[in-house]
C-alpha cells in the first residue's frame, strides 16, 4: 500500500502537533551518550517523521529511510538532506522482512502511522528484531479506532465500526491489525523483553481541508466495508464536514533491556 505525497503533506502539520514530545524526551535521555546517531525510519513516506524528530534529538545524525515507494523515497531524501547535521540514505523494499541483523548498529528505529498496516505475525517479528538488535523503537500515530465528533450524532458509531472493520480486512492473504495495532505492538514488545511506554497522540481537526480529505477517506472505507451505508453516506459526510473531530492515535516507545 502506498500513499499520495499530497495526502502526506496535508496531514504533516496535524501529525507534528499530535506526536508525543514526552516520549521524545525519554528517547533523548536513553541516547544521551551516543553521537552520531543512526536512525532507521520504517515506511518513511516523504520524511515527515525525520523532519519532526531530527531537531528534537539534536547532534549529528544518519537516517536510513525505508519505503516501498521509490517516489516517496526520493522526496524524503531530498527534504531531509537539507537538515543541519543530518545525512541520509534510502532503502527501497518490503520492510516486513527486516531482522535483527539488518538493524544492528542502529541507535533508534522509528515509524509513523504504519503499524495498522502490519499483521500480528509481522508486528511480533518486528518487535523481536528490535529487541534482539538492542535498539529502542519509537512508533508514533498508530490509529486507535476511536473518533469523537462535536457535535456527535447517532450515525457516528455505525460509520466508526464499519471503518474499523475495513482496517482489519484481509489483503492478499494478510489480516491487517488496523486499530488493534497499539495493543498488539505493546504486547509484542513486552513479550520480547522490552519496557514499553505509551502516550496518546490525537489529531484535533476543525472544519478545514484536512478534515474534509480525511472524512472522505474514512466514510469511503466504511461504505466499502458495508455497502448498505452508501445511501446515507453523502448526507452524513456533508453534516460531519462542518463538525470538529478528535481522531485518536497512540505513540509507543519500547526500550530493550540492557544485555
Amino acid at each position: 500500500m502506498t500513499f499520495a505525497p499530497e495526502w502526506l503533506a496535508l496531514r504533516e502539520k496535524a501529525d507534528a502537533e499530535a506526536r508525543s514530545t514526552e516520549l521524545v524526551e525519554v528517547v533523548r535521555a536513553t541516547l544521551v551518550n551516543r553521537n552520531p546517531l543512526t536512525i532507521r525510519d520504517l515506511g518513511c513516506g516523504t520524511g515527515s517523521m525525520g523532519r519532526w524528530l531530527a531537531g528534537r534529538l539534536g547532534g549529528v545524525q544518519h537516517w536510513v529511510l525505508h519505503d516501498r515507494d521509490p517516489r516517496l523515497l526520493e522526496l524524503a531524501e531530498a527534504s531531509m538532506s537539507e537538515l543541519k547535521d543530518v545525512t541520509v540514505e534510502t532503502r527501497e523494499g518490503d520492510l516486513t522482512s527486516l531482522n535483527a541483523a539488518e538493524l544492528e548498529g542502529a541507535d533508534l528505529v522509528t515509524c509513523s502511522a504504519l503499524l495498522d498496516l502490519l499483521t500480528t505475525n509481522e508486528m511480533n517479528a518486528l518487535a523481536v528484531a528490535c529487541v534482539e538488535a538492542h535498539v529502542p523503537a519509537l512508533f508514533t500515530l498508530s490509529v486507535a479506532g476511536r473518533i469523537e465528533f462535536d457535535p456527535a450524532e447517532p450515525l457516528d458509531a455505525a460509520f466508526q465500526d464499519a471503518f474499523n472493520a475495513h482496517q482489519r480486512r484481509v489483503v492478499d492473504g494478510r489480516r491487517l491489525l488496523g486499530p488493534d495495532a497499539p495493543a498488539a505492538a505493546e504486547e509484542a514488545f513486552v513479550a520480547a523483553g522490552a519496557s514499553v511506554r505509551t502516550a496518546q497522540s490525537p489529531w484535533r481537526l476543525d472544519a478545514d481541508s484536512l478534515l474534509g480529505e480525511w472524512l472522505k477517506g474514512w466514510v469511503g472505507a466504511a461504505v466499502e466495508q458495508e455497502p448498505a451505508r452508501a445511501a446515507e453516506a453523502s448526507e452524513y459526510l456533508r453534516r460531519r464536514s462542518t463538525a470538529s473531530a478528535v481522531v485518536h492515535h497512540v505513540d509507543l516507545l519500547a526500550i530493550p533491556a540492557k544485555s
